[in-house]
């Protein structure tokens, strides 16, 4: 009888592990094929995504590069399945500079494109893009303190249309030099103008090229906002943002 409860515990304890190790292979299949979880640390896309954000990103949208996989192996250059993300998308990558920090911005110029930011306005190929002014974006610290931000409406040549910040006239990157974007590579901005260290920043980010895409952002799953960890579970009925919860990124 002892013989047989030893048997049937380590009958259980081998069927305990296998059930992790089954669940492991899966978690991975998916962060590498599938989808990915990511949050926001910084103000860089207000108000598309806030700082306490997290979301989904697709990793098959563009298809695979060595960035897909975890750590990033030097396993293979460019990319599998490889498909160029649509001027409006919000992409996740890797920092050129470094190929290791994960940044997320939106596309605003493909390969061949002209761009320029003239008194605060974007310029592709010559154009002006068009933007509209808004209401206001209001935010609240976790002081009650309430900042107003102007904002507009952007709309890109393709029809894709978001909102940008605007937190200071004449900011220090309103004006730029023209870009001219290499073959294989994008250019990428922050929504919230004044505050995104993006493509204009040749030294910081300059042009990313299409292996560095991670993937694009989908949807939100969780946001919580600055008074709260997302660990402090006591705190979440008042400092989840409910009304972004499964909100697409557009």
């Amino acid at each position: 009888m002892t013989e047989e409860v030893h048997k049937r515990s380590e009958g259980g304890v081998m069927e305990v592990v296998r059930v992790v190790v089954h669940a492991l292979i899966l978690a991975l299949i998916v962060r590498t094929f599938l989808y990915q979880p990511f949050n926001i640390p910084s103000g860089s896309m207000k108000s598309t995504l806030l700082v306490g954000d997290y979301l989904f990103v697709s990793k098959f949208s563009y298809g695979f590069s060595r960035y897909s996989l975890p750590f990033g192996p030097p396993l293979f250059s460019g990319r599998i399945w490889g498909s160029t993300p649509e001027r409006g998308d919000v992409v996740v990558f890797k920092l050129p500079r470094d190929n290791s920090t994960d940044y997320i911005k939106r596309v605003i110029g493909l390969p061949g494109d002209r761009i320029q930011m003239i008194d605060g306005v974007l310029h592709i190929n010559g154009a002006a893009v068009k933007m509209e002014q808004v209401d206001d974006y209001v935010e609240t610290d976790a002081f009650g303190n309430t900042t107003s931000v102007r904002r507009y409406r952007e709309t890109l040549p393709n029809g894709v249309s978001h909102f940008i910040l605007d937190l200071q006239e004449n900011g220090s990157a309103d004006s730029t030099r023209e870009f001219v974007v290499p073959e294989g590579h994008l250019f990428m901005m922050g929504d919230n103008r004044d505050n995104s260290t993006d493509s204009r920043f040749l030294h910081h980010v300059g042009y990313v090229p299409f292996e560095n895409l991670v993937g694009r952002a989908e949807v939100l799953f969780f946001s919580i906002d600055e008074s709260a960890r997302s660990w402090e579970l006591w705190k979440w009925p008042t400092a989840i943002r409910w009304n972004r919860l499964f909100d697409s990124v557009e």
